[in-house]
């Protein structure tokens, strides 16, 4: 097995020992998810609410999606509809529980890594990329992005949505086999997958004492 498969199975394993719970998805932080949904919240409707907004809200992504956290308390609330990609069957499974009855309004559970994952042609006005996009090598990430170029409705916009290291290098978590980058280098796979940072905004209201929070909304050229 390479490295690659190894990063990659490790991660498995661990997510499948992780109950299907918001605290299992928030890794014993569902504390911080009201915080976590209203700073999320704001930063998404500067892009499709408002005169000067240039991004329809008729469907979203959530990349990484669990049992739907994101998609029941921030995608649906403003999107028609929602496809949720998650690696996780059970995760999935729950999920149409979890969501109850909005659940009708998820119109795809992707059962795939997002290394793996290639978006349907312009499906989507806003992919929302969030506490996943670490499981991904560099290069499946920036392959990621570029996949999701093709993905995008006209004006439609990446958003991720990650922790950040206040090393220089990164931080890697022999648990669960992520990587947390440093902004700057965020930053760079970002430029190196030929996207333009649009707006950049750190999380407020988050407890001491763990990492920064940063979201970027992404658009291409």
């Amino acid at each position: 097995m390479s490295v690659r498969d190894v990063f990659y199975d490790d991660a498995d394993k661990y997510w499948q020992k992780v109950p299907a719970t918001v605290d299992g998805m928030l890794g014993g932080f569902s504390h911080i998810s009201n915080t976590d949904i209203n700073g999320s919240t704001k930063f998404l409707r500067k892009f499709i609410r408002g005169p000067s907004a240039k991004t329809q809200s008729h469907r979203a992504l959530d990349c990484g999606a669990g049992i739907g956290r994101i998609t029941k308390r921030l995608l649906l609330p403003y999107f028609d509809y929602v496809d949720m990609v998650e690696l996780n069957q059970d995760f999935l499974t729950e999920a149409k529980t979890f969501l109850g009855e909005h659940s009708n309004r998820v119109e795809r559970y992707i059962c795939c890594g997002l290394q793996d994952f290639t978006p349907e042609s312009s499906r989507y006005d806003i992919i929302w990329c969030q506490w996943v996009l670490g499981h991904l090598t560099d290069t499946d990430l920036t392959d990621f992005f570029k996949r999701c170029r093709t993905g995008l409705a006209p004006g439609g916009l990446i958003i991720v949505k990650e922790n950040v290291a206040a090393t220089v290098k990164r931080d890697f978590d022999e648990q669960d086999s992520s990587y947390t980058r440093p902004r700057d280098e965020l930053v760079e796979l970002i430029l190196r997958s030929g996207l333009i940072i649009v707006t950049e905004e750190k999380q407020k209201g988050f407890p001491k004492g763990i990492y920064d929070v940063i979201m970027f909304a992404l658009r291409w050229p």
